[in-house]
């Protein structure tokens, strides 16, 4: 069974910075790809950056470039998402997810909540 799990949201003033970290167990080999989404109240979920797991090729959605960096440790199985400089608007639950193959992404760990304050 696979299991994705997320840890090191909470609350930061703005221009702070915040590690999240997803865990991976099980079995995802036939994914090449791991994502970080987020939804803030009100708004639909929107990707923040995707890695691919074996050619680290890394992309990251506009409004965070410059600021977000996404890595991964495979030895670890774990994939974190460094945010500096974050803003009010980067508050949101953040998730990360695995297997774009299947419509939706197939895997979802359960997000951690973001808050930065102003």
């Amino acid at each position: 069974q696979v299991r994705l799990v997320e840890s090191g949201g909470g609350l930061v003033q703005a221009g702070g910075s915040l590690r999240l970290s997803c865990t991976v167990s099980g079995d995802i080999d036939r994914s090449e790809l791991m994502g970080w989404f987020r939804q803030a109240p009100g708004k639909e979920r929107e990707i923040v950056g995707s890695i691919g797991l074996v050619t680290g090729t890394t992309y990251l959605r506009d409004s965070v470039k410059g600021r977000f960096t996404i890595s991964r440790d495979n030895v670890k199985n774990t994939m974190y998402l460094q945010m500096n400089s974050l803003k009010p608007e980067d508050t949101a639950v953040y998730s990360c997810a695995a297997d774009p193959s299947v419509p939706g992404w197939g895997f979802w760990g359960q997000g951690t909540q973001v808050t930065v304050s102003s």
